[in-house]
């Protein structure tokens, strides 16, 4: 799986697949993993709550990128890196 960004030991992921919806992405922090729709809300997993809300700030400021990635990932082709939250 792809890593499309990172930051404060923040790893953001997105798989290439066409079969792998709703649209979200991958967020890993030390032992925690969880997905986020590209809203930066929690679908699944588990992840602190301060690591969480800045993934939440980064996906509400990267929206157009995500779209442009998730758009690619379903098509199989690699997503491109997204400019990290400083």
């Amino acid at each position: 799986m792809p890593t499309i960004s990172r930051f404060y030991g923040i790893l953001i992921r997105m798989y290439k697949t066409s079969e792998h919806n709703p649209p979200h992405f991958h967020a890993i922090y030390g032992e925690y993993e969880a997905s986020f729709d590209l809203n930066g809300d929690i679908i699944s997993g588990n992840f602190p709550p301060k690591q969480a809300r800045f993934v939440k700030v980064w996906a509400e400021m990267r929206q157009d990128d995500l779209l442009t990635d998730w758009s690619l990932a379903i098509k199989g082709e690699e997503p491109e890196p997204i400019e990290p939250l400083k």
